[in-house]
């Protein structure tokens, strides 16, 4: 697997490429801030790019303003995103996206779990840190989940794997308009009203990933 590092901190960046070529991945690049990063992205077209959540130049959201461009130009490159602590605004409009994951620096310590997050990212699945999921899902209850059909939780159940809703309607041989009529029961149930603010799908996703 082709893989671009994206982490101002040396060590840590030195670290990362380190365990991924140990694990047989090819690092293509590893850079210290947002430009390079997608700079490396459109030179080398990796399957997965590993970001800092804050880079330089601001050493704010630089890094996960980058995904989000890479986003919309790449949308099949995987992305996970790493950060110290939680910081969800720069991200929520990435989560429960395909081949998306968000994990605070101190999982990578656990390399077992670690590596098999990044290797799901890049297939097209997702890996939230659990630190990150009781942060999203602190507006709504997991206990929510009884109130759903079995066909309502398996739409669910894909979608928290990052599949679009078109792949879900491939995978469970229904038609694109029965897996939307899915997921508005399951947002009507989980009480997430279109207020314009709330972020359904990520909630409707946190919400499961909970339950687990």
């Amino acid at each position: 697997m082709r893989v671009v590092v994206a982490e101002d901190s040396v060590l840590f960046r030195e670290g990362l490429v380190r365990l991924l070529q140990e694990k047989g991945h090819d690092v293509v690049a590893a850079v210290a801030d947002a430009q390079a990063l997608k700079d490396a992205v459109g030179e080398h077209l990796p399957e997965l790019a590993i970001i800092d959540v804050r880079m330089p130049p601001t050493m704010e959201s630089d890094g996960a303003d980058a995904a989000a461009a890479l986003r919309d130009d790449y949308p099949e490159l995987g992305l996970l995103l790493l950060s110290q602590h939680i910081e969800l605004r720069p991200v929520l409009s990435l989560v429960g996206t395909p081949g998306f994951g968000y994990l605070l620096k101190d999982r990578v310590l656990d390399l077992a779990d670690f590596v098999a997050a990044v290797e799901r990212v890049a297939r097209g699945g997702s890996a939230l840190d659990p630190e990150v999921v009781r942060s999203l899902v602190r507006s709504t209850s997991a206990s929510a989940l009884d109130a759903l059909s079995e066909r309502e939780l398996d739409v669910l159940r894909l979608v928290a794997e990052g599949h679009t809703n078109t792949a879900i309607a491939e995978k469970l041989f229904l038609s694109g308009r029965t897996v939307e009529s899915h997921m508005r029961s399951v947002f009507s149930k989980l009480g997430l009203d279109d207020d314009g603010s709330t972020h359904r799908r990520v909630l409707a996703v946190v919400t499961y990933l909970e339950s687990r």
